[in-house]
């Protein structure tokens, strides 16, 4: 009968050894996630500023491209008038 109470609380101990471990896994897991989250984020966001500077880029041609058409067309048009 005295093992009983031994067999309680080995049986204890290994309870709170189970449970201390899943704390740990728990605090890892969250840590990776956290991470993993973090990089994410970093990602998206230079995306976007690559996103907005490639807009910006073809804003800019766009209208120098449409000036310097305009320019080439007013050329040709006095030409064809001599």
């Amino acid at each position: 009968m005295s093992f009983k109470p031994l067999g309680s609380a080995i049986v204890l101990a290994l309870s709170m050894l189970t449970l201390a471990g899943c704390e740990q896994a728990e605090k890892s897991a969250q840590q990776v996630l956290d991470k993993a989250a973090q990089s994410a984020k970093q990602a998206i966001d230079e995306t976007h500023k690559a996103a907005e500077q490639a807009l910006s880029d073809a804003a800019g041609s766009g209208v120098g491209k449409d000036k310097k058409t305009d320019d080439s067309a007013k050329q040709a048009e006095s030409s064809q008038e001599i």
